[in-house]
């Protein structure tokens, strides 16, 4: 599975949503499109905040910590049945004021998978299929697990071949191939969110790094490196031990650098 690498593939589908009208603007109240979220800490949040996890809400996503909010995932699920992740999200609070601070949350990007199946009224898998599968020309088949709503979730959990991780970062290299309006990568790929580190941060569900680079991150060792300036993709599967894989991923950076490097 792709883990993490999904998110990245459900921003892509937000970009396409606004381009075919679905989505009016990022800078919506996210209750705009999930009503449910009304009366809750998300009342006063935008898509767009949402998108680069600054919502303000509070969260924990400690993979070793059982009391964790990614850990309650499950337990809500079995609780609630279909309306289990929306109940967790609601029942969530406020910790400081919406685009003040980033915390990362698998949550949050199951709520923008939701946001863009009721904006557009499909699952997210098929949608993936018309606006990123075939117009990326992925070789195999691509495969999201369902939650019992059933809907996709837009979080986690994609199947696709190796092959096809580096023909969506192709795909987005070359702009979507006019499924997102002009410029959403650039946008998306772009430090929406500054780490402070060194040219290190958040986009649009895509990590940023030095030198203008950007990409897809999945725990346990999947992703898709991008080099816009060189046009070169680095996709990559791994088994690591830990679910960060803080030493593989920066080795895996590097080695991006040096092949970058080498194709100047």
């Amino acid at each position: 599975t792709s883990f993490s690498v999904a998110k990245s593939f459900t921003s892509t589908l937000l970009g396409a949503a606004v381009k075919d009208g679905f989505i009016t603007s990022l800078d919506d109240p996210v209750t705009d499109y999930i009503p449910q979220l009304s009366g809750s800490a998300y009342d006063g949040v935008t898509v767009r905040q949402v998108a680069t996890m600054t919502s303000g809400v509070a969260w924990n996503e400690d993979y070793t910590d059982p009391d964790s909010d990614v850990a309650k995932m499950g337990d809500y699920t079995l609780k609630y049945g279909a309306e289990g992740g929306l109940m967790q999200m609601k029942s969530l609070k406020r910790e400081v004021p919406p685009g003040t601070k980033f915390v990362y949350k698998t949550g949050e990007t199951n709520l923008l998978g939701l946001l863009v199946e009721n904006a557009v009224g499909l699952p997210l898998a098929e949608y993936a299929q018309a606006k990123i599968v075939e117009p990326a020309g992925f070789a195999g088949g691509l495969f999201w697990m369902v939650d019992p709503r059933p809907g996709n979730i837009g979080g986690c959990c994609l199947s696709l071949r190796l092959s096809d991780y580096a023909r969506m970062g192709q795909f987005v290299l070359e702009g979507g191939k006019g499924t997102v309006p002009e410029g959403w990568f650039a946008e998306a790929g772009d430090s929406q969110v500054d780490f402070g580190n060194s040219g290190f941060g958040y986009g649009y569900q895509w990590w940023t790094y030095p030198g203008g680079n950007f990409g897809a991150q999945g725990i346990f060792g999947q992703g898709i490196n991008l080099v816009p300036e060189r046009g070169l993709v680095v996709a990559y599967v791994g088994n690591w031990s830990r679910a960060s894989g803080g030493p593989e991923r920066r080795q895996l950076l590097e080695l991006t650098g040096r092949i970058a490097a080498e194709a100047e």
